[in-house]
């Protein structure tokens, strides 16, 4: 195929609120090769935080269950362009490429350690199970994936009071499926998997969003679909907001009243995402969702900057941890670090020695910095795939 080609149609509030939550992605993965004392303190712990740092950490929270959730409205949208059969190869394959790009181009891109000692398991190994599983249901009806889903997002904080013989086969199947909160698996001596994001969690956003696809099929109604995304979003903020407050289910981690009202805001809103509790899902898609409705005409520069980003995301998300790891690598000498440094005893991630960084704010503009840099590859890569048609940018 050839740029003859005439372009594809894409939905404009998706590519928005994908664009927006990739950016705030990178504050996060900034944050944790640049600020100084990332690797040593939990930015969400109430007892040694504070609220800039918290915030800076919260906010990317949002980030995963949007995209992934988007994921499965695109799955859907995919689905419109091919029989069954197609739709069941093409997320397979998609999610066995997903799963090679996580443990091979990822993994080396957080380590920069060529002898793969450790494999980190994240968003993009989640997203690549959870297509394959898509790819198995598919031929199931719609109303069932839709159940299927919300059966796991509901249900599965149950599973977190379930204790089985540690390190036994089924205790690491339970952690790698349901509950997984940062567990280590060892292949040998000196290599191991990090498994943070358990798979059937995520999975069952997926599901949802590709239940919510069909409001964007062809010959829908505009209106009724933003609002039908209010009242979801707004139920979904309501059931947050009650079992939140009654502390009676959907989360491992109580909230309770601090040192003062804006602690005491923290903790409420400091929900788990690994796993991600019912709690997590309904507060981060409950605001996806209440953007996708307003942005459904948005127009205007900020919009079309925002859709740049959202129309290539796979692309964007690769480059800016390349990104990420060569300027750490500059920042590394820059504060005067020696060659002996590179390799930290007892940390598979090179380049990341006890005491290197900067503080908050010029970690920020460091994030800023990034995401400008990649503007103009990234719209140049949109507009690539806007007029060709290849097999292999259905992977990109």
């Amino acid at each position: 195929m050839t740029a003859e080609q005439p372009t594809k149609q894409r939905i404009q509030s998706i590519d928005i609120l994908r664009g927006a939550i990739m950016l705030i992605m990178a504050i996060d993965h900034t944050r944790e090769y640049f600020h100084k004392g990332a690797i040593t303190y939990n930015p969400t712990d109430l007892a040694t935080t504070y609220p800039a740092l918290f915030f800076t950490r919260w906010i990317t929270h949002f980030c995963a269950p949007i995209f992934v959730f988007l994921s499965g409205i695109s799955a859907y949208l995919a689905g419109s362009r091919r029989t069954k059969g197609q739709l069941s190869g093409f997320l397979i394959k998609r999610g066995l490429w997903l799963v090679f790009v996580e443990l091979v181009l990822i993994t080396f891109a957080l380590s920069l350690n060529p002898l793969y000692n450790a494999f980190a398991l994240q968003v993009i190994w989640a997203i690549g199970v959870s297509m394959i599983i898509l790819g198995i249901l598919v031929w199931l009806p719609l109303w069932a994936i839709g159940t299927i889903g919300v059966i796991l997002i509901v249900g599965h904080d149950l599973l977190m009071q379930i204790k089985l013989p540690p390190n036994s086969l089924e205790d690491t199947l339970l952690k790698v499926f349901f509950t997984a909160q940062g567990f280590v698996a060892p292949l040998d001596k000196s290599h191991f998997v990090f498994v943070l994001y358990a798979i059937l969690p995520w999975t069952g956003i997926m599901l949802l969003g590709y239940t919510f696809g069909t409001l964007y099929k062809t010959g829908s109604n505009p209106a009724g679909r933003q609002k039908f995304l209010l009242y979801s979003a707004g139920g979904l903020m309501l059931l947050f907001i009650g079992l939140r407050y009654s502390n009676a289910y959907g989360d491992p981690a109580p909230w309770a009243v601090q040192k003062d009202g804006l602690f005491t805001l923290m903790s409420f809103i400091n929900v788990s995402k690994y796993p991600p509790s019912l709690l997590y899902s309904c507060l981060t898609l409950s605001v996806g969702l209440f953007v996708l409705a307003v942005t459904e005409n948005a127009r205007g520069k900020l919009a079309a900057f925002f859709k740049v980003y959202g129309s290539v995301p796979f692309f964007y998300y690769v480059l800016h941890f390349y990104l990420i790891r060569i300027l750490s690598v500059v920042l590394f000498f820059a504060q005067g670090f020696k060659s002996s440094q590179i390799i930290t005893p007892n940390m598979p991630f090179l380049f990341s020695p006890p005491g290197m960084g900067l503080n908050l704010g010029y970690t920020y503009l460091v994030w800023l910095g990034i995401i400008l840099l990649l503007y103009y590859p990234c719209r140049w890569f949109s507009k690539y795939k806007q007029h060709h048609k290849q097999w292999w940018l259905s992977y990109l």
